[in-house]
């Protein structure tokens, strides 16, 4: 489910996803192909970690590359997770062929 509200997303991005929502900044996002195909990889993703291991997966990595690259925008876009939803977001059938924990090769 979709939904607009542009106070749950964090300043700076465009949408957040929290299975099993996505919520984005703007009603317009709602139509932006390539973000909702973003935010579903991230729903794939909980999904497969069932849901409090990837926050925590996704915490900890955030971290740890926050702290090889003392940079909040390079450590964010390195995350495995985000590494895999940005590298393919505009293919829209990716979800079809991917694989199961498909993350891991973006490590």
């Amino acid at each position: 489910m979709i939904y607009s509200s542009k106070y749950l997303v964090p300043k700076g991005y465009s949408a957040i996803t929290i299975f099993p929502f996505v919520f984005v900044k703007h009603k317009l996002l709602m139509s932006d192909k390539n973000l909702i195909n973003h935010e579903r990889i991230h729903l794939k993703q909980q999904l497969e970690l069932l849901i409090l291991p990837f926050f925590i997966w996704y915490s900890l990595e955030f971290l740890l590359r926050l702290a090889l690259y003392k940079n909040w925008n390079l450590a964010y876009k390195n995350i495995a997770f985000e590494r895999e939803a940005y590298q393919n977001e505009s293919n829209q059938e990716y979800l079809n062929s991917r694989t199961f924990w498909g993350f891991i090769k973006y490590l």
